[in-house]
């Protein structure tokens, strides 16, 4: 009984359900011809769940697992999205080619029992 009203528990859970999710987002970017360059990218301003990149476009993925996609959508605010912006921006000022390439903010959603949903451009 007491187990179950672990927080710790609960937050463990919450972590793994979230890099399962991160990887089913991954398989999902590759089955589209994206390669996986980064997963789980943090730094100090921020963290970055996936960076995949299809040709000069580099994409930077947040993933979210949630019940529904409005949710999920919803959950990754201005303050999120500043942070992963910062993050990206970090990253690209490490890459020599970054001057070539094109940079786009994703979500992925990923639901019970579905196929992971990739919302392009999504801020």
């Amino acid at each position: 009984m007491a187990a179950e009203n672990d927080p710790g528990l609960k937050r463990r859970k919450a972590e793994r359900r979230g890099h399962v999710s991160e990887y089913l987002a991954a398989f999902y970017l590759m089955a589209k011809g994206y390669r996986i360059l980064a997963i789980r990218y943090r730094t100090k301003l921020g963290e970055v769940d996936l960076i995949a990149r299809k040709r000069d476009l580099v994409i930077f993925v947040e993933v979210k697992a949630r019940i529904g996609e409005r949710e999920a959508i919803d959950a990754v605010g201005y303050i999120t999205q500043r942070r992963i912006q910062a993050a990206s921006d970090l990253w690209l000022s490490k890459r020599k080619d970054a001057a070539t390439l094109s940079q786009r903010y994703d979500i992925i959603v990923v639901l019970p029992g579905r196929f992971p949903r990739h919302f392009p451009d999504a801020f």
